[in-house]
């Protein structure tokens, strides 16, 4: 799952970077508000989290600027201010959820996983395909009893093609949904992570492999 964080704060963008990615998350966190219009309308978010106080542009600004622009992915704002009428602001403008700092993290997590599950499909935690399964709250995955951990950008590839299994993901659609579209990772990163998928799946014994599809991209495939 992928989130645009957008806080004002250097060291508190950073912790919740952290915090999110450690859970699984691939995270990309702006400063200012600009950058979080551009980011919100240039790439796919699973959900974004605005602070309202930012520079550049503030986030109700940001919010009802990429409701225009078609974004339809949840949003949580993340602010100071705690009285009726901003919320009722934020809410009017098309945020999905609204918490007033200070805050528990885990609170937050919780509160976005909830946001995430009303504003759409329900996402389930556990991802099955053939005789796989992908645990998302730990990052393992099981078959015939054995288990293999995933890290990091290995869990989040994986994770996106267990949601769609059917589709065929090119190189630069996944660099661009697990590393970000401004990302300085060079495109055999894929290739990379996507080899290391290959031999952990081997390493449970498991029908299931990422194939090739030659001009295309990379797709799930079950040996019968």
């Amino acid at each position: 799952m992928r989130l645009l964080i957008a806080e004002d704060e250097p060291d508190l963008a950073e912790a919740l970077t952290v915090f999110f990615e450690k859970n699984q998350f691939s995270v990309d966190a702006v400063n200012d508000g600009i950058s979080a219009y551009e980011y919100a309308v240039n790439a796919e978010y699973d959900a974004i989290i605005l602070d309202i106080m930012m520079p550049k542009m503030n986030g109700i600004e940001v919010l009802q600027k990429i409701r225009a622009e078609g974004v339809r992915a949840p949003v949580m704002m993340l602010t100071a201010k705690s009285q009726k009428d901003d919320r009722i602001v934020g809410f009017d403008a098309g945020a999905d959820d609204y918490l007033p700092k200070p805050f528990a993290p885990d609170e937050l997590i919780c509160r976005v996983r909830a946001m995430m599950r009303r504003g759409g499909e329900y996402k389930p935690t556990v991802l099955s395909y053939a005789d796989l399964q992908l645990n998302c709250a730990n990052g393992e995955l099981r078959t015939n009893g054995r288990t293999v951990r995933l890290c990091g950008r290995e869990f989040q590839v994986m994770e996106l093609f267990m949601r769609d299994p059917q589709v065929v993901f090119s190189a630069d659609r996944i660099m661009e949904r697990v590393w970000g579209w401004d990302s300085d990772a060079e495109i055999n990163v894929v290739w990379v992570h996507i080899s290391n998928l290959r031999k952990k799946l081997k390493s449970i014994d498991s029908a299931v492999t990422v194939n090739a599809i030659r001009g295309l991209g990379y797709q799930l495939g079950a040996q019968q």
